[in-house]
This record gives structure tokens, C-alpha cells and sequence, in this order.
């Protein structure tokens, strides 16, 4: 079974997606968009630029924790991972969304 994606809608009318491997653990979020088409076009970019390694900026918190960025071209953030112990978990977790990004499984949650 492949990853897929989790359209949602806040309270406050805004939208926002998460990336969900296939154990249905959360691999990648979203910044939240004032409408329904803007998050598609978000989901739209993970699936072209996730395959991409150039499109992953990797950082650590100022906890030490370890996380990333996937970038589209513009160099615009599409979507952030969940914080990591160790930079090994954090290659673990971009290996994750290159495999499932390109899903087109889009569900509303």
C-alpha cells in the first residue's frame, strides 16, 4: 500500500494537507492556505518536486532536533517534516516522501 495525502479544512476556514506513509504515520505538513485550490496546488507540488533531491533543505531546530523542507522550484517551503533525534532518522524520513509523494491519492479527512 502506498502513502496518500489528507486534505483538511480548520476551524478558522483554512485549508491544510499532510502526507501520510503507508503505516499512516505523518511524514509531511503543509502551511495553511486560504482555499481548497491553493492546498491542491500544494499537494500538486509535492508530487512533482518530492522525487527531487535537490528540493530538500535540511535543518536543525534550536533543540538540536533535526528536520526538512521540501522546496518547490521557486524555492517556496511546500511542506516540513516532523522533528528527528538524529540527522540517520531524518534521511530516513526524506526517503519517505520521495517514495510516497508522487502518490495521487488525495483523501478528505
Amino acid at each position: 500500500m502506498a502513502g496518500w495525502y489528507e486534505l483538511s479544512r480548520n476551524d478558522k476556514g483554512q485549508f491544510s494537507f499532510v502526507l501520510k506513509a503507508a503505516n499512516a504515520q505523518v511524514i509531511l505538513r503543509s502551511e495553511q492556505y486560504e482555499s481548497k485550490a491553493s492546498a491542491q496546488g500544494g499537494i500538486a507540488s509535492v508530487q512533482k518536486n518530492a522525487p527531487l533531491d535537490e528540493r530538500y533543505e535540511l535543518k536543525t531546530a534550536s533543540d538540536g532536533r533535526f528536520f526538512f523542507n521540501l522546496k518547490a522550484v521557486n524555492g517556496q517551503v511546500v511542506g516540513t517534516s516532523q522533528m528527528y533525534a538524529t540527522e540517520a532518522t531524518r534521511a530516513t524520513g526524506i526517503a519517505s516522501v520521495k517514495a510516497n509523494g508522487p502518490s495521487e491519492d488525495v483523501r478528505e479527512a
